[in-house]
């Protein structure tokens, strides 16, 4: 099993910034990837971001490109997402995610973490 808290979310302004954390306990490891993803009202959960532990290989998804990094800290067992130039279309829950790597769907969720951008 895999338990997932994310953190990090609040209340930004147009064109600010936030760092989420995920942070992972139980099963993690090498053979996992972790991802990032979003869901704002009205819409469907989207995925933002991810990565794979063994090798940093990373994705994004195109309307975050160039103003979101995911990182991972493998001994604290952590990912981040860092968030900047937010706009105010980033308006959502976020959502931290986890599995396997040559699995097609993910396993393991976050409660998730509001990230709300002003205009």
């Amino acid at each position: 099993q895999v338990q997932l808290v994310e953190s990090g979310g609040g209340l930004v302004q147009d064109g600010g910034s936030l760092r989420l954390s995920c942070a992972a306990s139980g099963r993690t490891g090498s053979t996992y990837t972790m991802g990032w993803f979003r869901q704002a009202p009205g819409k469907e959960r989207e995925l933002v971001s991810s990565i794979r532990w063994s090798d940093r290989s990373t994705y994004y998804a195109d309307s975050v490109k160039g103003r979101f990094t995911i990182s991972r800290d493998n001994a604290r067992d952590t990912v981040y997402l860092q968030m900047n130039s937010l706009k105010p279309e980033d308006t959502a829950v976020y959502y931290c995610a986890a599995k396997r790597t040559w699995e097609t769907r993910y396993d393991y969720w976050g409660q998730g973490t509001q990230v709300t951008v002003s205009s």
